[in-house]
């Protein structure tokens, strides 16, 4: 069977979608879309990514009426809320650690939930 090798975007509506990008490249390191074939698109680092529908009633997202989460990986949860929280950007990290690794959230200027997430180091 032939399989998709990855996720080649995410695309979603916003009230004010030029400054919530602007907010994005900004606070978390994503490249906006290129204006022409010429310019780069945000590259991503291979990694663990997971794909999981939630059950409508579930409430992992915060506000009811959000759809959707996107969780980013990141190298250093601790340095990147630091960052955030001194851009004014309120930041909950959850204290436990999980056999998966540190998670946080946040939420971009639209209310959209964000989920951080530091994959745990694979045993040597």
């Amino acid at each position: 069977m032939e399989k998709v090798t990855g996720i080649g975007g995410l695309f979603f509506r916003a009230h004010d979608p030029k400054a919530l990008g602007r907010w994005y490249q900004q606070h978390l390191g994503i490249s906006l879309t290129p204006s022409s074939y010429g310019d780069s698109v945000w590259q991503q680092e291979a990694g663990p990514t997971v794909f999981a529908p939630f059950e409508e009633t579930s409430d992992y997202f915060g506000d009811a009426h959000k759809f959707w989460m996107v969780n980013f990986r990141v190298r250093d949860l601790g340095k990147i809320a630091a960052q955030l929280q001194a851009a004014g950007v309120a930041v909950k990290i959850d204290p436990q650690s999980y056999p998966n690794g540190r998670f946080a959230r946040l939420h971009d200027p639209e209310g959209n939930p964000i989920e951080l997430w530091q994959p745990a180091k694979p045993a040597t």
